[in-house]
């Protein structure tokens, strides 16, 4: 049973933690513009005693212990109501093993961030039935142009509830924003694609897809034991061929029956993955008369949605509606 923590309310304290890779790598005109928006929304903003810029190896990281010590102390800290990450990277599912899961679900609370950070959001499904939330890294909230979106989408998503429909942004990017704030490149948002029909609701499952995959046939996987909207991004290493292996991975599971709809991200452009790429390796049998909706703002591009991981969706005529 799916566990929906506390919303965020003006005077809360959020604690940044860094279970992949540094802080180090955040520059410091991304940290103010970061920490700004976050005190703009009446939020205190503390960081957990490891995620320091000393705390940065020759692969951009710390320990395991480190970083598993760091997300423990922030749900067991009664007075801290979120945890943001700082950025993604490729080692979070290191620290699974050290993740005191107890504790989390006897301190449920709003957990976000995206990308690698996907395998701690499967894993604390999985251990406890919380619900987490895929949405912007600390550092994400840095972007000087084109945020609006991406914070206008988290401030409901934590700061609300009832159910919300997902709406496509007007504009979005896929540049190197953190190297140049100011020379930004936006393109106009053709909206969703919309390459299956019918009607679907479940619960929400997903993240990163070459994330997610990792721990496919572990105990920090969630079962698709009821109907389940399966949400999926990929970011600009993955080509098509990495996509459409990840995902029949799962296709091939047993209770792959329970996924009822499809929605998927939007590609960077490095990843090469065009509509008429994606609509060919996904016509499946397996898809078969399934709503899926991609193209939506999800992943690696920028703005991106906050989606609640575990709670209940619903795809109608092509629009999303989301539990909040």
């Amino acid at each position: 049973m799916s566990i929906m923590p506390e919303k965020l309310k003006k005077g809360d304290k959020v604690m940044v933690v860094a279970p992949s890779r540094g802080l180090k790598l955040i520059g410091t005109d991304v940290r103010k513009i970061a920490e700004g928006r976050l005190h703009n929304l009446g939020l205190e903003v503390v960081f957990a005693k490891n995620t320091t810029d000393d705390n940065f190896d020759m692969l951009g990281s710390s320990c395991v212990q480190k970083r598993a010590a760091d997300i423990n102390e922030a749900f067991t800290d009664k007075s801290v109501k979120a945890v943001l990450t700082v950025i993604g990277g490729f080692n979070s599912n290191e620290i699974l093993k050290y993740i005191d899961y107890d504790a989390i679900k006897a301190n449920p609370k709003i957990f976000m961030g995206f990308s690698d950070i996907t395998a701690l959001h499967a894993a604390i499904y999985a251990k406890t039935g919380l619900i987490t939330y895929y949405g912007p890294h600390y550092s994400s909230l840095g972007m000087k142009k084109g945020c609006e979106y991406t914070l206008k989408n988290m401030q409901k998503a934590l700061f609300e509830t009832g159910e919300l429909e997902l709406l496509p942004s007007e504009s979005w990017s896929d540049d190197a924003w953190y190297c140049n704030q100011e020379n930004r490149e936006f393109i106009k948002n053709e909206g969703f694609w919309h390459l299956g029909q019918g009607n679907a609701q479940g619960k929400i499952l997903g993240g990163n897809l070459c994330t997610l995959i990792l721990n496919s046939e572990t105990p920090y996987f969630p079962k698709f034991d009821e109907d389940i909207i399966l949400f999926i991004e990929d970011d600009g290493a993955s080509k098509i061929s990495d996509f459409a292996r990840n995902l029949q991975a799962l296709i091939n599971r047993d209770d792959f029956k329970n996924v009822k709809g499809l929605v998927i991200g939007r590609f960077q452009k490095a990843s090469d993955v065009t509509r008429e790429k994606l609509e060919f390796i996904l016509d499946k049998n397996e898809l078969k008369n399934m709503p899926i909706v991609a193209n939506i703002d999800m992943g690696h591009t920028t703005p991106i949605a906050t989606i609640p991981l575990g709670s209940k969706a619903r795809i109608q005529n092509g629009r999303i509606f989301i539990q909040g």
